[in-house]
């Protein structure tokens, strides 16, 4: 099973440049891409990812406030929100939000190790 990792950012920079980190971990899995919160729930519905990539500063909806949205209707999906903002108070409300917190620059490491954890968390959970 190949897994669908849905990656939100409004900059197509962003999106290509996580893209490029994940293709170089996971070169297999899928990759979904949303440039704002209405085109990312509507991924999620018709693409039922199994990650969300998702950035914290965006127009209209923020990253956290989506990760939380998305959580509420696949609560079975792994959020991580990124941000070059690695403020406590916004580390501590994407944790609120169900979501891990990854700071920009997306590297390598950072994301392997989310990604491990969710796949070891998707295997404890019944």
């Amino acid at each position: 099973m190949t897994n669908k990792v849905l990656i939100v950012d409004d900059s197509k920079l962003a999106r290509m440049g996580a893209a490029k980190t994940l293709r170089a971990l996971h070169a297999d899995w899928q990759i979904i891409e949303a440039a704002n919160s209405d085109e990312a729930h509507a991924r999620v519905k018709d693409s039922a990812p199994d990650y969300l990539l998702v950035d914290f500063n965006m127009p209209g909806t923020d990253g956290i406030v989506l990760a939380g949205e998305v959580r509420d209707v696949a609560p079975r999906i792994n959020v991580a929100v990124i941000s070059a903002n690695h403020q406590i108070e916004v580390i501590n409300r994407a944790h609120a939000a169900g979501a891990a917190f990854l700071p920009k620059p997306l590297t390598e490491k950072t994301l392997r190790e989310f990604l491990d954890a969710s796949l070891l968390q998707q295997n404890a959970t019944p």
